[in-house]
This record gives C-alpha cells, sequence and structure tokens, in this order.
C-alpha cells in the first residue's frame, strides 16, 4: 500500500512546494533566460546583468544597516573594496597553483569583509545616529588612504590584477566567457539575498528592526543595542564582502576606487531609489542606477548631473522609493477608480515631457560651452541641430521648463482627487 502512494505523496509534496515558492521560481527562470534575450545577448548585455547583481549583492548589504538597523554608513564600501582585495589575492594564489576553483574566490571576499566589519564594527556601533554616520565617513577615508600608503598590499594607483582563467582546477567550470561568469555571479548573488532574507526573519533581525524604531523600548527589555548594532554590522560587511568578492571574479582587477567615497554614495543612492523600507527595494535600486550608469554615460558627458538631479526628484516626490510606489499603486490596482489614476498621470506625461526637454537643452548647452568649448557651440540634441552661442535655444528651454512646470502643477489637483477616490475603494476591499 505504501509503495503505491509514495509517488502520489511525493507529487502532492513536489506541488506543494513549487506552489508556495512560485515568485523564487519564476526569478530562477527570469536569470537564467535574461542573458539569451535579444538586446542583452551581446557581452556588453551580459556584462551590464553581472554588474546588476553584484550591485543588488551590495546594496542589499547596505541596507542591512541603514533600512533593518537604522545605521547610516558613508563608508560601507571599506568592507566591499576589503572582500574585493581579499579576494583578488585569493585568485593570484589560485593562478600560481593553489588548488581551488575560481568560482569559491568570493568565499574569501566574504572573509574579508567580514573580518573587516568585526574590527570595524566593535568601534563604530558604540554610537549610533549621526555620531556613527561621520564615524563610518572617517573609516571610509582612512581606507582610502590607506591603499596608497601600502602600495606592497593593495597595489598603490595600478591596484591588483589576476585571472579568472588560470586554475588548476575548475570542477568542469571554467570562467572564459561573459556568460559563464555572469551564470557564477547569480547564483552566488542568489544565495547571498536569500541569506540575507533569512537573517531579517530571525530574532536578531527582529531586534534589529527594534533598535531602529525605539532603542530605549529595546534596552528596557533586556537587549544591548550595542551588540545588535554590531552583529548587523558584521553581517552586512559579510556580504558586501561577497559582493567585493564577485566584483574582483568579474573585473579580474581591484584598485583604490573600490573603497571610494563615490562607492559608497553609489550604494546609497541605490538603496534610498530603490526602497531602503521593503528588501526587494536595494535590488531595484541597484539595477535601476547601474543601467542609469552604463546608459547615460554613453550618450553624455553630464550623466552625474543627471543622475543626481533623479535622486533629488525620487527624494521629492518619491520619497518611499521605488518599491514603494509599486506597493502603493499595487493596492489600488484592482479597483474601478484605478482607470482614473491612470487618466490623470497621462496629463501628466506632456508637460513632463516639457520639463524634461528643457532640462536637457540648459544642462547639455551648458555642459559644451563650460567644459567643451574646443567642440564648437554647434551640437546634436533632441534630434536637431542647436547653436548654443546663440540666444533662441535658450529661451526656447527656459520657456519649456517654466510652461511646463506650470502645466505639471495644475496636474496636481486631478492626481489628488483620483487618489481620493481610488483610496476608500481599496480599503474596502
Amino acid at each position: 500500500m505504501s509503495g503505491t502512494t509514495t509517488p502520489a505523496v511525493r507529487a502532492v509534496v513536489a506541488a506543494s512546494w513549487f506552489g508556495g515558492r512560485r515568485g523564487l521560481v519564476a526569478v530562477a527562470i527570469v536569470l537564467v533566460l535574461l542573458p539569451h534575450v535579444p538586446g542583452l545577448d551581446t557581452d556588453f548585455g551580459r556584462s551590464l546583468l553581472t554588474q546588476m547583481a553584484i550591485a543588488a549583492v551590495f546594496a542589499l548589504s547596505f541596507n542591512l544597516l541603514f533600512g533593518q538597523t537604522g545605521l547610516l554608513s558613508f563608508g560601507h564600501a571599506v568592507y566591499f573594496g576589503l572582500g574585493a582585495y581579499a579576494a583578488i589575492l585569493a585568485m593570484r594564489a589560485i593562478n600560481q597553483g593553489m588548488p581551488l576553483p575560481i568560482v569559491v574566490v568570493p568565499i574569501a571576499g566574504a572573509l574579508g569583509g567580514f573580518v573587516a566589519g568585526i574590527a570595524f564594527g566593535a568601534v563604530t556601533t558604540r554610537k549610533a545616529g549621526t555620531i556613527f554616520a561621520l564615524i563610518s565617513l572617517g573609516v571610509g577615508e582612512l581606507a582610502y588612504a590607506a591603499t596608497f600608503m601600502l602600495p606592497g598590499l593593495f597595489g598603490g594607483e595600478e591596484g591588483i590584477t589576476a585571472s579568472r582563467t588560470r586554475a588548476a582546477i575548475d570542477l568542469g567550470l571554467p570562467l572564459r566567457t561573459q556568460l559563464s561568469v555572469y551564470y557564477a555571479v547569480v547564483v552566488w548573488a542568489v544565495f547571498a539575498a536569500l541569506a540575507m532574507y533569512a537573517f531579517t526573519r530571525t530574532p536578531v533581525g527582529r531586534m534589529c528592526n527594534a533598535v531602529r524604531d525605539n532603542p530605549e523600548r529595546a534596552e528596557f527589555v533586556g537587549y544591548s543595542t550595542q551588540h545588535v548594532r554590531f552583529v548587523a554590522f558584521a553581517a552586512a560587511g559579510l556580504f558586501a564582502g561577497l559582493a567585493g568578492g564577485l566584483h574582483a571574479i568579474n573585473y579580474e582587477i581591484v584598485a583604490a576606487d573600490a573603497v571610494s567615497a563615490q562607492r559608497s554614495g553609489t550604494v546609497l543612492i541605490m538603496a534610498y531609489v530603490g526602497g531602503a523600507a521593503n528588501f526587494i527595494g536595494p535590488v531595484l535600486g541597484a539595477v535601476v542606477i547601474t543601467w542609469l550608469q552604463s546608459s547615460l554615460s554613453g550618450y553624455t558627458s553630464a550623466w552625474l548631473l543627471y543622475l543626481g538631479l533623479f535622486f533629488i526628484a525620487m527624494i521629492l516626490f518619491a520619497p518611499s522609493g521605488i518599491s514603494g510606489l509599486i506597493v502603493r499603486h499595487a493596492s489600488i490596482a484592482r479597483t474601478r477608480a484605478f482607470a482614473g489614476v491612470l487618466r490623470a498621470y497621462a496629463l501628466a506625461l506632456v508637460p513632463l515631457a516639457a520639463i524634461a526637454a528643457g532640462m536637457v537643452l540648459l544642462v547639455e548647452m551648458s555642459y559644451r560651452l563650460a567644459t567643451q568649448p574646443e567642440l564648437g557651440s554647434r551640437m546634436r540634441l533632441l534630434w536637431t541641430s542647436v547653436d548654443a552661442a546663440t540666444a533662441w535655444p535658450w529661451i526656447i528651454a527656459v520657456v519649456m521648463l517654466v510652461v511646463g512646470f506650470l502645466l505639471f502643477r495644475l496636474t496636481w489637483r486631478p492626481i489628488a482627487a483620483a487618489w481620493d477616490r481610488a483610496a476608500p475603494e481599496a480599503a474596502a476591499r
């Protein structure tokens, strides 16, 4: 009897397992197929996807501090960079004959970040708030300076290089193509994301939220807020170091920029833009910011300015980040009033396009005259030829910016009214 029912039981168990994890299975299928999608099936496209995966792990590790524990760090790149240096040194040892495959190198990065997290966390987590943020900034500058002061260890300005294709053993997983690198990085990234999600569900992870929301109450019930912050800091360092190890495999070089303030600032922007309040938010932020960095830099030299403007716009109009917008709209997506919200948004598209066009004109003409005078004042912009030395392009840009904003301001009331109709209906459902 048991022999005849065992296959049926196994089938039911398997169906139950896949049914309960449909999202995870769907994500796995998407990640497997992405590098074969037209437009992403080139070395550039696969390299971009690999960078997004690395950035997602880094942003999630930062959010263990920022979103989960309420610690704003301005030096999180230290643990990413030190993990990357540990990984690149491990790669060099493998190149010289150490009997290990390259795919295990991220473990060295994780250990490097973990050790650095313990060493610096023991000091920095004694304080919180503004003092912690300033101390983290100082630690970041200290680590950046050390990469130049200790060239024997960090390689100085040239950094340290290694090869991901030279290894005594490869376990049948040679990293000779960008596609193989992508799959290796994605496997590590998924493992890291699941591990960080599991950490947030543990009692320690819950206490991180308690310390973030009400440290006095956490102390009152018998928990040491410093110990909780220290554990979170060490865990964040471990996963940041893992991301650094993936960075070392992808680029085969680690230099001082791996611990720079710019990298620390970038990961902060990723977490904030994506939404620090939701676990998936930093992943969305990492994907968007990495894509903007790669795409904008190919079109304009002023891409950093646009990135800054985008960040400011997110702070002003969507402080909960992209994930917050998704959650908020998902709550009304099944209501009849949702169509009215979409119509109100459609009204705002034209003035927003005018604002964007006017801003692009002003930025690009200013940037050309101020930083690239040798190229001349005539330029190709927005599918037309523009001479920045004449007055008319400037007048048109200002008119588009001002009129677009005034029209956009008029759409705020219809949008608010549409939301007022949708919110009660969503609450009733």
